[in-house]
């Protein structure tokens, strides 16, 4: 699960993503909005976006590479192309292994603006100089209790960060700490 977890990983990364995860992103969202979930899984985000939202946020397209949920489509997220469909954003829970992560964040930035929910000490390594200058927010979630039986939360801190191509060159990144 994490790199000081000595927990067995879950096939493909399937940890869905809970309420708690969710709720200090939306506070970032406008007030209307569509996005897709290209790593939907169960659809659990999508849940919780459309009761935080009281329905205001429409996912028009989730898929997964192993969708487990019914409205989900089949499919790599690397063959998904929204380009040019006016979507506002994508927004999901991808697998954090970096040989996915980095090459998602690049593929997903280029087609709208997108919120990714992974671990928060990232942004403090070298790997993420590059992908760093692509992202306009990060707000902080702290730690998420990934398995719901589980006794204690996940060992690593976790944010959302907004990544967009269009962000302006040299502009700061807004950074947005716990409030809770």
């Amino acid at each position: 699960m994490g790199k000081r977890s000595d927990f067995v990983r879950v096939e493909r990364d399937f940890y869905p993503t809970p309420l708690a995860a969710v709720e200090p992103l939306i506070a970032h969202l406008p007030y209307s909005f569509d996005y897709v979930e290209p790593c939907a899984g169960d659809g659990r985000l999508i849940k919780h976006i459309d009761e935080l939202t009281e329905g205001h946020g429409e996912c028009l397209f989730a898929s997964d590479i192993e969708p487990r949920g019914h409205m989900i489509s089949r499919c790599d997220t690397f063959d998904v192309d929204i380009t040019g469909l006016g979507i506002d954003f994508c927004i999901t829970n991808p697998p954090w292994d970096r040989r996915i992560l980095h090459p998602f964040i690049a593929h997903w930035m280029q087609q709208a603006p997108t919120w990714v929910l992974f671990d928060a000490d990232w942004m403090h390594t070298k790997q993420s100089a590059i992908l760093m200058t692509y992202c306009d927010k990060i707000v902080s979630v702290g730690r998420v209790k990934w398995i719901e039986d589980s006794k204690g939360v996940g060992k690593d801190n976790c944010a959302w960060y907004l990544f967009n191509i269009m962000k302006e060159p040299h502009t700061t990144t807004e950074f947005y700490g716990r409030t809770a």
